[in-house]
């Protein structure tokens, strides 16, 4: 099993920046993708970013590609997402999810395994 708790979400203003963490743990914790995905109300969940855990190869939503970087600590188990520029539609409760497996769908949200409990961000215009 393994468990996902993000930090990190707040209120800002446009233009604003946050820096989303999500700490990974879980017995022999190990894991292909580690991505974000967003919930806006009203709205299904939507791929923001992934990376390869051991690669570090990155992928994007085009909504957030050059404002957003998704970057992971391995010593840590960590992922963070760092999130520049932000918008009012960039409001939404962010997740964090984790694939153990390979995958070649890497921003589907049913490709993934395990999900942290979410953390809210607001962007105020």
């Amino acid at each position: 099993q393994v468990q996902l708790v993000e930090s990190g979400g707040g209120l800002v203003q446009a233009g604003g920046s946050l820096r989303l963490s999500c700490a990974a743990s879980g017995r022999a914790f190990s894991s292909y993708l580690m991505g974000w995905f967003r919930q806006a109300p009203g709205k299904e969940r939507e791929f923001v970013a992934t990376i390869i855990w051991t690669g570090g190869t990155t992928f994007y939503a085009d909504s957030v590609k050059g404002r957003f970087t998704i970057s992971r600590d391995k010593s840590k188990n960590t992922v963070y997402l760092q999130m520049n520029s932000l918008k009012p539609e960039d409001t939404a409760v962010y997740y964090c999810a984790a694939r153990v497996t390979w995958s070649a769908v890497v921003a589907g949200a049913s490709s993934y395994d395990y999900w942290g409990q979410g953390t809210q961000v607001t962007v105020s215009s």
